[in-house]
């Protein structure tokens, strides 16, 4: 092979570089995907146990927040909810009666 032909002396070197990186993206990929198997078990099973995996999520969420930011959000939340709580609309739905809480593992007749 003539020498315009073969090819750069680091080619192999760069090509065995990029296939390490790929391959082990394709194995974090594998692990992330297992790791979101356990999650959703662990979800699943606060969910029959009768708590609320939406609102895990929420609080696994303001967790990830340093105390300040996480204050924040709360606040401004807490001012969004009774800025919309206080409107007449929403005040004859908040004088129903509303129903007992259910224990977990109680049945409603």
């Amino acid at each position: 092979m003539p020498a315009s032909d073969a090819p750069a002396a680091g080619h192999n070197a760069a090509a065995d570089d990029i296939r390490s990186y790929v391959e082990r993206v394709e194995r974090l990929e594998e692990e992330k995907k297992e790791l979101a198997g356990d999650i959703k078990e662990v979800f699943a099973e606060a969910k029959g146990r009768g708590y609320s995996a939406k609102i895990l999520r929420q609080v696994i969420r303001l967790r990830k927040l340093d105390r300040h930011d996480r204050e924040a959000q709360i606040a401004e939340l807490q001012i969004y909810w009774e800025a919309v709580h206080d409107l007449p609309l929403f005040a004859a739905a908040d004088a129903r009666p509303r129903p007992a809480a259910v224990p977990p593992g109680a049945t409603v007749n």
